[in-house]
């Protein structure tokens, strides 16, 4: 019937305390805040993944780099790294005022020891001068690899003077080593030349001057006689 007033059992289904009224917003409130926990949790464990995994791609792009700019054979800096160190003491040098030298080095006859020996010889011929390169140097002075038989080395604050001394000492301690291959005694010997570095000098113009200078002194001690420059003398196994 219309006017039928509810029985109290239907009331009391239909009536809600102020305490149960309360309780679902707490309960859902409660969920919530455990949702975002939880994915903070997450997304901090995320975070620190990815963190981990950029440290290591950048670890291994810096290994790539230093790679691409180190010698396998002699694990000093081939020409693109010597390069890039020349270029930027260059710029140091502009900057601030300060000198340099360039020498570039060519081992003479180790083409003949790689055709009678093999380039297992060639090898430890170049390891041996690379021994004496960088013990002759200063820690703050670079030696690369330029190419198969040619070194270049990079000297801070020296006169020109005192990079000719340098370069001349260089010479006479490659000249004094000797090798055993296949129960010969083999001599290598080197001829280098020098490029001062001052606040006009560019990378590719001094790399040239020390180049020339260095097949100069070559032409020089094959003149003298130095043995180890004689085109005619052949090494035979």
């Amino acid at each position: 019937m219309a006017n039928e007033k509810p029985n109290e059992k239907t009331m009391k289904k239909r009536v809600r305390t102020p305490a149960n009224a309360a309780a679902k917003p707490r309960k859902r409130a409660a969920s919530g805040a455990a949702k975002a926990a939880q994915a903070a949790k997450h997304d901090k464990a995320t975070i620190r993944r990815l963190r981990a995994e950029l440290a290591a791609a950048l670890k291994r792009i810096e290994e790539l780099s230093a790679s691409a700019d180190t010698d396998f054979l002699l694990d000093i800096p081939n020409r693109r790294g010597f390069e890039h160190e020349l270029a930027r003491s260059i710029a140091y040098i502009k900057r601030y005022r300060a000198s340099g030298a360039l020498i570039v080095l060519d081992v003479d006859r180790l083409k003949p020891i790689n055709d009678a020996f093999g380039h297992a010889a060639g090898d430890q011929v170049l390891k041996a001068i690379t021994a004496v390169l960088t013990r002759q140097v200063r820690a703050s002075d670079v030696v690369g690899r330029l190419g198969g038989d040619e070194f270049g080395l990079l000297l801070w604050n020296l006169t020109e003077t005192d990079a000719r001394a340098k370069a001349a000492a260089l010479e006479e301690d490659i000249d004094r080593l000797t090798f055993s291959f296949g129960g010969r005694s083999v001599a290598a010997g080197a001829s280098a030349g020098v490029a001062i570095l001052g606040a006009n000098s560019e990378a590719g113009r001094a790399l040239e001057e020390a180049d020339s200078a260095m097949y100069v002194r070559k032409a020089q001690r094959r003149h003298e006689g130095n043995p180890s420059v004689i085109a005619s003398q052949r090494v035979r196994p």
